[in-house]
């Protein structure tokens, strides 16, 4: 006899099993590819308004040095000229303060970088009374208004008959750049492995030698960088600079101060294009130096 059901534990009677259910990931359903595409265009789009937000003020100076306005003001587009490139010091006195203000922000670099470097390493490295003061009294100089600081040192300067020119800016400029040499090499001898030196120390390197070839290279992005910014900020600063200069003492940001109450010369946009375009070869350089570096490690 035979039978045409299927027998109940056959594997042909056995249903097949219903596909397994798909649980949402976490956080809802995953957005489309399309909105997944305007979301990430969107943040494109945001980065590159900021960059042109911020290097909108250094094209239009880069523009306007290429101008030759009808008077003394050049505020308005007239026609393409190279005159200004050719004879950046046409303009009386304003080489001669571009040059001073190079000196004192060179001099200030120096000293700020050597003082502040020491400090670093001192805050870093090493207990003693007094500190946790130390560090409070660094960020000082950098959360003071600088009308405030300047018009104090003005008045110590005044009060110990000290003479205005040089030397005061000088002084003031070290003093205000101080703090951020500090905090910049601070920071990166606190990231130092100290294993390091430790390991120079095993193979019988002195304390000199374990400095120079160890400590040294490893502080020195931290030291550039306090000591960039310190050029930056000496170079730029004018309110500070007005309450300490003396009456012949005139930097370039001064002079650019007070040719713009009579009209600021087509110079000054050619001396403003090239050190941006300075600083730009600077940042440039050391982007492709530090590829290299990453490569050679």
């Amino acid at each position: 006899m035979t039978t045409t059901g299927k027998h109940p534990g056959s594997p042909a009677a056995t249903e097949d099993p219903a596909p397994p259910r798909r649980t949402p990931a976490r956080g809802g359903t995953p957005a489309p590819a399309p909105l997944r595409r305007l979301r990430r265009n969107a943040v494109v789009l945001a980065g590159v308004a900021s960059l042109c937000y911020l290097l909108l003020p250094n094209a239009v100076v880069m523009l306007f040095s290429f101008n030759k306005p009808a008077g003394r003001f050049n505020y308005e587009w007239r026609m393409f000229s190279t005159d200004a490139w050719t004879d950046p010091c046409g303009v009386a006195d304003m080489c001669g303060s571009l040059g001073l203000s190079l000196q004192i922000a060179l001099l200030a670099t120096v000293f700020a970088t050597a003082f502040g470097t020491f400090a670093a390493f001192a805050l870093a490295r090493y207990r003693f009374r007094g500190k946790g003061t130390g560090n409070a009294l660094i960020f000082l100089p950098m959360a003071m208004p600088e009308v405030v600081m300047g018009a104090s040192l003005g008045t110590l300067f005044l009060n110990t008959r000290v003479a205005f020119g040089f030397v005061t800016i000088l002084i003031a400029h070290i003093m205000f750049c101080l703090s951020f040499v500090v905090v910049a090499v601070k920071a990166r001898v606190m990231s130092m492995d100290p294993r390091l030196e430790e390991a120079a120390r095993d193979l019988y390197a002195g304390p000199l030698q374990t400095f120079l070839r160890v400590t040294l290279p490893l502080a020195a992005p931290g030291i550039a960088a306090g000591a960039m910014l310190s050029f930056a900020l000496s170079f730029d600063d004018f309110i500070i600079t007005q309450f300490n200069a003396g009456p012949s003492t005139v930097t370039f940001p001064m002079f650019v101060w007070g040719a713009a109450q009579r009209g600021v010369p087509v110079q000054v946009n050619v001396i403003g294009t090239a050190m941006f375009l300075i600083a730009v070869a600077v940042v440039l350089g050391g982007q492709i130096a530090a590829g290299r570096r990453r490569r050679r490690g």
